[in-house]
């Protein structure tokens, strides 16, 4: 079910924000170059909505994503990751960009999460994890 899409009209850049009745998870898939601003507005997005659809799971799928990707790491880890875990997110699939070997978050990893944090090369591998954490939660 599509909740959510930010669109850059410079550069069609995307935020999409889904959740996978089947699979119980929430997704955001990001696609070409995200600035700042667009990566803190899909983050935010993603707030507004879990207050909606709470869940536990979350796939953020960044596959889709070209050069730099937000640089505000301490903003992730004070502001969103605790609010985020307040609205029930315990687990977050994270796929790193196709065209880097790494990503922001995963060559800087966050410090001191309130939820459990794997880092993915593929989706298929991130998906079969989430899977696992979902049975957890059950």
């Amino acid at each position: 079910m599509l909740l959510n899409v930010n669109t850059d009209p410079k550069d069609n850049s995307t935020c999409t924000l889904l959740y996978n009745e089947d699979e119980q998870w929430l997704t955001t898939v990001w696609k070409g170059y995200v600035d700042p601003l667009e990566a803190r507005e899909g983050a935010e997005a993603y707030l507004l909505y879990a207050v909606q659809q709470p869940c536990a799971l979350l796939l953020n799928d960044n596959s889709g994503l070209r050069g730099p990707w937000f640089d505000s790491l301490d903003w992730l880890n004070d502001v969103w990751a605790p609010q985020a875990r307040r609205m029930g997110l315990r687990y977050v699939a994270h796929i790193i960009q196709a065209d880097r070997h790494d990503d922001t978050i995963s060559s800087h990893p966050l410090q001191q999460l309130p939820f459990e944090l794997q880092i993915f090369r593929e989706v298929e591998e991130a998906k079969q994890w989430l899977r696992q954490c979902r049975r957890q939660t059950t």
